[in-house]
């Protein structure tokens, strides 16, 4: 794994004691170890072995350049700077305890509140994403504009989803479920695929889009919200967000009126 140059080094250092301790837990630990659970974590759900063996090493990069930390397990923790890091250090955590290789980290440095710096790390597949918000845009993305015929990823359907993300599912031409937000946005920016989305769930935490957000726009996609949330950086875990992430706007706003369309 290569970092590229510029990266700050708070980011630079924590994704890779990430990838570390990441390879170092898949080839030490079972995957009955790396399912077991060992409480709730900052965002209210079930955190796995696997996300604290992660997440350990990060916080103490954190830790070493003394900036807040706003993490999905541990939650929030306040060094009184006007840095925050927000940071999902294992992103698709049931992907990567059961051994399946899609898993990410991430993080966004926030400064006086404001997101100037996102990094991803595609944690088996060696892949970095990286933009600042002075990033000049290079437009990577697909281009597509309209919602039939995409390809199109989504979280899985839950019963109070189930409904739009058929009537989604029924209009593209590809669907992917991946089991990790922040790779499916990443492919967004990549061009691999036309969007991704929550149908509606409001599943999305701050610390699923931060970074994203940066990477994408660089890329020449957006990212909005199905309800048309902003995103905040509030030290509050319990906020949610449903996430369009699309290749154009026009994109975005068509899956998000096909989303919210009543039957």
């Amino acid at each position: 794994m290569k970092i590229p140059s510029g990266v700050h080094p708070v980011l630079a250092e924590s994704a890779e004691a990430a990838w570390t301790a990441y390879r170092d837990a898949m080839a030490r630990y079972s995957r009955e170890e790396r399912l077991s659970t060992s409480g709730i974590g900052g965002d209210g759900t079930p955190t796995y072995f696997l996300d604290e063996v992660v997440e350990r090493p990060v916080l103490e990069v954190f830790e070493n350049h003394g900036v807040n930390v706003l993490s999905e397990e541990i939650g929030w923790i306040d060094r009184g700077s006007s840095e925050t890091i927000v940071v999902d250090p294992l992103d698709g955590t049931a992907n990567a305890a059961a051994g399946v290789p899609l898993a990410c980290f991430c993080a966004a440095r926030v400064v006086d509140g404001v997101a100037v710096e996102g990094l991803a790390l595609w944690l088996d597949g060696n892949r970095i994403w990286w933009a600042k918000n002075d990033t000049t845009i290079k437009k990577t993305t697909t281009k597509r504009a309209t919602l039939d015929g995409a390809a199109v990823s989504m979280l899985r359907p839950r019963p109070e989803t189930f409904d739009a993300w058929c009537r989604v599912a029924r209009r593209i031409d590809r669907v992917r479920v991946l089991g990790s937000s922040v790779l499916e946005a990443c492919l967004v920016a990549d061009g691999a695929i036309d969007a991704f989305c929550d149908a509606g769930g409001d599943i999305h935490r701050i610390v699923d889009l931060a970074a994203v957000d940066l990477i994408v726009k660089a890329a020449g996609g957006v990212l909005i919200d199905l309800h048309g949330r902003a995103l905040t950086f509030e030290p509050d875990l319990s906020l949610r967000w449903s996430g369009i992430v699309a290749a154009t706007p026009q994109l975005a706003e068509e899956l998000r009126s096909e989303l919210l369309r009543s039957n």
